[in-house]
């Protein structure tokens, strides 16, 4: 069990790459992007746990909420759930932010 947990932490950590993190990533020094990664997943290893008890906690009150509204429920939901979920290499290096709250999507146009 533990191995897959770590498997899946590692997957997670990989998958967050993006596009514009890239090009920076690229032009580091192998010790640098070995030091980045090991931060990230460190980093996941200890915010995670954090971030997902927030969404339980966050969940439980959202269906406590959508007894009375269900608009409200969405916004404690998005709040709790949405957000930075792992520590990548790209946050440790400022080019983004920890969104521990997270914000709801953009609203969408009313189909026709």
């Amino acid at each position: 069990m533990r191995h897959v947990i770590v498997a899946l932490l590692v997957l997670a950590v990989v998958g967050q790459s993006t596009a514009s993190s890239a090009d920076s990533w690229s032009n580091l020094s192998t010790p640098a992007q070995v030091w980045y990664g090991t931060g990230s997943f460190f980093g996941s290893l200890l915010y995670t746990p954090a971030k997902g008890t927030f969404c339980l906690l966050g969940g439980i009150g959202g269906a406590a909420t959508a007894i009375v509204s269900r608009a409200t429920a969405s916004k404690v939901f998005n709040a709790s759930c949405r957000g930075t979920w792992v520590i990548n290499p790209a946050i440790l290096q400022g080019q983004e932010k920890v969104q521990f709250v997270g914000e709801a999507p953009p609203a969408r146009a009313a189909a026709r």
